[in-house]
C-alpha cells in the first residue's frame, strides 16, 4: 500500500492517528474491546505501508491532568495483541516520553501516546490554548489521519486543530461510518424504521425532530418511553419521567400523525419496585403499558412489545437503532433489547447499530457482530450526523 487516501507514500513518515480507544475498564481489565478492534484496520494498513504510526486517543473524562485510573496502558497492550506486533507506549502525550518514544520508532512500528485528555489543551474552549497543544502534537508527526469517529463531533485539539497543521486524511473507520450514515439520510431504502431507546427523551430531541421527516416508523423504548406514555395521559408509576419534555412529546406525536409517520410505543412493560442492584434479586412483572403501578418502575419493554417491534424491524429495508430497550445489563430486563437486536440480524437491507450502549448490548448479549450491517463506534457522533449537524472533525478534513 504505497498511497494512503491522498497522503502519498507514507513509508518512513510519522503518521499521527486519532483513534477512538475509549473502552470500559474494570480496573486494568478491558470489559469491551470493540472500539480497539474497530481501530485496528487503519493502524495495520499504515504500519504495513511502512509508516511510523503514532496513535493518540482518550479514555474517560480525566480533568485535564494525569489520573492513573484513565491510563491507556492496558489499551496499548490489547492493541498490540490484536495487531500481532509490539506497540510502544509513551507515558505522556507531548512531553519527553512521547518525543523519545516517537523518535525510537522504525518504519512499520506503532506507538500509543498516553491519554490525550491528561492535557487541559485537548478539550479547552479557549482556541489559543487548544491550538498551542495541537501544535505540540503536530510536531510529533509528518501527517495526520482521523480515524476516531466517536469524537468527530467534538472541536478538540487532537480531532480538529491538528488537522489544520498537518497534511491529513480520513481513516477507513471514519470513512465507512460516514458512508453508512449518509445512506440513512440520503434516499434510504424503504420502509425505513428507526428504533430509539436509552434513558432520556432530552438526549434524542434533535434526532427525533430530524427523522420525523425522513423515517416511516419510529419505535420507542427504554427509559425515554415513559415521558411519551405520560404525554398520552398514562400513569407511569415511579418510572423515569422528564416532565419538562411532556409538551415536546405531545408535539412529536401530533406531527407524526399529521405527516403519516408511525410512532410505535410499547403495549406492555416489565416493571419492578426497585432499580436493579447487587443487593437484591430482581422481581420482574409484566404489566400493560397504561397500567404501571404507583410503586413500580418500568425497566424493559414487555414480551408482546418486543415481538411487535421485531416484526416491524424485520419488515423494514433500512433500520437505525440507538439506545437499549431496558436495563440490559440485568438479565431479567434484557429481553426487549435482545428482541430488537435479534430482529436487526434478520433485516433484508441495511441494519445499523448506532454505537454507545446499543453496541455494548450487542456484544454483551453474545450476538455475532458480522450479522449486522454496521455497528457504529460513535453514539453521540451518529446522532448528531442524523440530526443534520456539522461535525467539526469531518468538516476540517473536507476544507
Amino acid at each position: 500500500m504505497a498511497d494512503f487516501d491522498g497522503l502519498g507514500d507514507v513509508r518512513g513518515k510519522r503518521v499521527l492517528v486519532r483513534s477512538d480507544l475509549n473502552v470500559p475498564l474494570d480496573g486494568a481489565r478491558i470489559t469491551d474491546d470493540g472500539r480497539v478492534r474497530a481501530s485496528v484496520p487503519t493502524i495495520q494498513a499504515l504500519a504495513e505501508a511502512g509508516a511510523r504510526v503514532v496513535v493518540v486517543a482518550h479514555l474517560g473524562r480525566p480533568k485535564g491532568e494525569p489520573d492513573p485510573r484513565f491510563s491507556l496502558a492496558p489499551v496499548a497492550e490489547r492493541l498490540g495483541e490484536l495487531l500481532g506486533r509490539p506497540v510502544a507506549f509513551a507515558t505522556d502525550t507531548v512531553g519527553e516520553g512521547a518525543v523519545s518514544t516517537v523518535d525510537a520508532l522504525g518504519d512499520g512500528e506503532v506507538a500509543v501516546l498516553e491519554n490525550v485528555r491528561f492535557n487541559p489543551g485537548e478539550t479547552s474552549k479557549d482556541d489559543e490554548e487548544r491550538a498551542a497543544f495541537a501544535g505540540e502534537l503536530a510536531r510529533l508527526a509528518d501527517a495526520f489521519v482521523s480515524d476516531g469517529f466517536g469524537v468527530v463531533h467534538r472541536k478538540q485539539a487532537s480531532v480538529y486543530d491538528v488537522a489544520l497543521r498537518l497534511p491529513h486524511a480520513m481513516g477507513g473507520l471514519v470513512s465507512r461510518e460516514i458512508d453508512v450514515l449518509r445512506r440513512l439520510t440520503v434516499d434510504p431504502e424503504r420502509p425505513y424504521a428507526v428504533v430509539l431507546g436509552g434513558s432520556k427523551v432530552s438526549d434524542k430531541l434533535g434526532v427525533i425532530d430530524h427523522l420525523l421527516g425522513k423515517a416511516d416508523v419510529l419505535l420507542i423504548g427504554g427509559g425515554m418511553v415513559f415521558t411519551f406514555l405520560a404525554a398520552q395521559g398514562h400513569e407511569v408509576g415511579a418510572s423515569l419521567l422528564e416532565e419538562d419534555q411532556l409538551e415536546t412529546c405531545r408535539g412529536y406525536l401530533a406531527r407524526a400523525e399529521e405527516s403519516g409517520v408511525r410512532i410505535v410505543l410499547p403495549t406492555d412493560i416489565v416493571v419492578d419496585t426497585e432499580f436493579p442492584s447487587g443487593d437484591r434479586e430482581p422481581q420482574p412483572r409484566v404489566v400493560p403499558a397504561d397500567q404501571i403501578p404507583a410503586d413500580s418502575l418500568g425497566l424493559d419493554i414487555g414480551p408482546d412489545s418486543g415481538a411487535a417491534f421485531a416484526e416491524v424491524i424485520r419488515g423494514a429495508r433500512t433500520v437505525f437503532w440507538n439506545g437499549p430497550m431496558g436495563v440490559f445489563e440485568t438479565p431479567a430486563f434484557a429481553e426487549g433489547t435482545r428482541a430488537v437486536a435479534e430482529a436487526l440480524t434478520q433485516v433484508d437491507g441495511l441494519s445499523v447499530v448506532g454505537g454507545g450502549d446499543s453496541a455494548a448490548a450487542v456484544r454483551s448479549l453474545g450476538f455475532d457482530e458480522s450479522a449486522f450491517g454496521h455497528i457504529s463506534t460513535g453514539g453521540g457522533a451518529s446522532l448528531e450526523f442524523l440530526e443534520g449537524k456539522e461535525l467539526p472533525g469531518i468538516a476540517v478534513l473536507e476544507r
